[in-house]
């Protein structure tokens, strides 16, 4: 059984990494050298199912799917030799405005989170 605190921590893991595993996706998506399926980002990002930093393997792909709907991503299925089709994913140009909006926004509340929870706070 979950105690209190435990849903409680779970629920704001889950609040915070919404957002973050799009930018992070977007941004992995960015730099790639070319388009790139979902394994080989999991990869690049070192997640294992086992393990969840921010997100686990598996919860890449309903928000690669969210991007692309957005039309921050593009996609295409090719064969693979070894499995089944990949889809293999592509920023847009739409995609790179929003990783830059989205990259100041998160500089700006890294540093305002930063700086309260070092306690530099103003009782006055």
């Amino acid at each position: 059984m979950i105690d209190e605190s435990q849903a409680a921590n779970r629920k704001f893991q889950k609040e915070i990494t919404s957002g973050i595993a799009s930018l992070i996706l977007l941004r992995v998506l960015s730099d790639a050298p070319a388009p790139m399926y979902g394994y080989q980002i999991s990869k690049v990002l070192g997640l294992k199912d086992d393990e969840a930093p921010l997100m686990k393997m598996g919860a890449i792909y309903p928000v690669l799917r969210s991007l692309e709907k957005n039309g921050l991503l593009s996609s295409e299925v090719e064969p693979s030799v070894s499995g089944p089709p990949r889809k293999y994913y592509t920023i847009t140009d739409a995609g790179r405005a929003i990783l830059t909006e989205w990259t100041a926004t998160w500089h700006e509340i890294q540093g305002y989170v930063g700086n309260i929870l070092e306690g530099n706070l103003s009782y006055e």
